[in-house]
């Protein structure tokens, strides 16, 4: 009945260490969080003439134009530009966590790749 009772006792350690290594994990994913709402990429467009701010979580932060495009006759031409430097800074910015997360996997001898539930 109480076969492998020694062995199972072990495991309780095991289990502590393993509830200790999700703990750990736990704190990095919340450090990387704020790390990537402070890391700040820069997206652009029309060769530099709209630039747009964004943090490496994807929130636009800032948004930079030349006043020489600000012609009325151009406003369509205008905003596809901000739209386009949006979407260049949140790629960047996805790019960016992505590399963030990689790196915080690699550091815990996780595989790269490994897809979390989170």
């Amino acid at each position: 009945m109480f076969k492998g009772l020694g062995a199972g006792l072990g495991g309780i350690g095991d289990m502590a260490k393993m509830m200790q290594a999700a703990k750990d994990m736990q704190t990095k994913m919340a450090d990387l969080q704020d790390d990537l709402a402070r890391i700040v990429v820069v997206g652009e467009s029309g060769a530099g003439l709209v630039k747009a701010r964004a943090t490496a979580k994807g929130e636009v932060t800032g948004l930079d134009i030349d006043p020489a495009i600000l012609v009325p006759s151009e406003k369509e031409v205008i905003e596809d530009l901000i739209l386009a430097a949006i979407r260049d800074a949140q790629s960047r910015a996805a790019d960016r966590s992505k590399q963030e997360m990689q790196r915080l996997m690699a550091e815990m001898g996780l595989p790269a790749d490994m897809k979390l539930p989170f």
